[in-house]
Parts: C-alpha cells; structure tokens; sequence
C-alpha cells in the first residue's frame, strides 16, 4: 500500500496528522507492507524569511484576528497535539518561507532519509523553535537525519537544485484539487484530508487493504459428477 502525503513544516495540523497516521499505523498487522511518501506543500509560497514577527502576530495580520483571538486558536492547537504526544512552543516559533526546507526533504529522500528528515525538521520548528530558513539550522537538521552536512551545503547554495521536484509535487497537489494540507493518498484511490482521529486513519488503512489484497471467496455446493467432464464444464 502506498500512501502520499502533502504537507508542510510550518504547518501544526500536518505535524499532528503525521502522528494520528504513525499511531494508527502501529495498530495495522500490514505496517511492513505500507510505504509512506510526503510531497511538498507551501503554505505560503510568497512567505518571507523569519522577520521576528510572532506566531500569533503572524496569524493576526494573515487572517484578520486579534493577537487575543490568534493565541487562543493556537492554545487549542497546542491542546491537540500534546493528545498525540507532541509539544508545540507557539510562544517561541519562528513563521518562515520553507521552500529551502522542501528542497532538503528532497534532497534526503535521494539517500533514503525522507522520513527522519520530515520529523526533524517539524520537530525543530514546533518543539524547538528553530528558524528553518536559516542555513545553519537547516545544516543541522540535515546532519541530525543521517545526511552529509558538505552535500546538503551544496543543495541549499545552488536554489535551482530539487527544485523542480518541489514544484512538480505542487503541482501535482493544483490538478488534485488541494488546497489544504496535510492531504493524504492511499493507493491513488482513497482520500482522507486533515489531521483526522486516529481512528478515521485505522479505518481507512484496514478498508483499502481488503479492497486491494483479498481475494473473492466461492462457496463450493459440490457436484456428484467429480472427475467427469459435462456439458456446463470439466472438472479434474
């Protein structure tokens, strides 16, 4: 089973949806069976650099809320995330443009570190506060998943590298219709949009997985002519 996920690192439901699929995935007898794809997302394409504008200032000005208002929203958040097992420091993060971070992710997924990449790099903007347009961070983040610090250097100074695979999965997310993240594909076939319960993901894992891997059963009512080849058919 196959399943693609379109997300990005500044986004808390994406960080969360990860999690209710990885829970939900420890309760799937078929896990082993199961290969997991992220394809890149920008929230915000136009984002600029961190600029030390608040995440909650961020999201006042973004959606035309009070401060008040924005911390609340993301207090309730934070709420939902410590439900899966994650800390989110809304106080201290660090809203940024992520391209760079999506051109890495790609990068890692070329040595088989997609996954550790994609972790680390929500975790450092959620938990860690880290600014992940930052070259140094971003650095770090990379050695910390397994990558070469001197080749992921070299991807972040050349912007045309792994570009295109970013653009080709956004595009790829426009001729689905996506407008939101996380969004999840299980085999081409089966959607589930959002950070859903765990139990939505449970659900979908065991439906796609029977209506892709079994078989029809026919109920034999026996013959008395076994062996004999008549009119209708042979049987051996």
């Amino acid at each position: 089973m196959k399943i693609e996920v379109w997300s990005d690192f500044v986004c808390p439901f994406c960080y969360i949806g990860k999690r209710q699929l990885e829970i939900a995935l420890e309760q799937f007898e078929h896990k082993d069976s199961v290969e997991i794809e992220f394809k890149s997302f920008e929230l915000d394409p136009n984002a600029g650099v961190y600029n030390g504008k608040s995440i909650h200032e961020a999201l006042a000005d973004k959606y035309g809320m009070s401060i008040e208002q924005a911390k609340v929203n993301n207090l309730q958040i934070g709420q939902r995330a410590t439900e899966v097992g994650l800390t989110f420091n809304f106080d201290n993060m660090k809203p940024t443009n992520t391209l760079h971070a999506h051109r890495l992710a790609k990068f890692a997924e070329t040595k088989g570190k997609e996954k550790a990449m994609t972790e680390n790099l929500l975790y450092a903007y959620f938990t860690e506060s880290k600014n992940l347009s930052e070259k140094e961070t971003l650095l770090d983040v990379a050695e910390a998943s397994g990558l070469d610090r001197n080749e992921a250097t070299e991807i972040l100074d050349n912007e045309s590298l792994h570009l295109d695979e970013v653009r080709g999965d956004e595009r790829m997310a426009q001729q689905y219709g996506i407008t939101g993240v996380p969004f999840f594909i299980f085999n081409n076939k089966y959607t589930i949009s959002g950070a859903q319960p765990m139990e939505t993901f449970v659900g979908a894992l065991n439906q796609v997985w029977k209506e892709e891997n079994e078989q029809p059963k026919f109920k034999d009512f026996g013959s008395d002519d076994a062996g004999v080849c008549t009119d209708d058919n042979c049987s051996i």
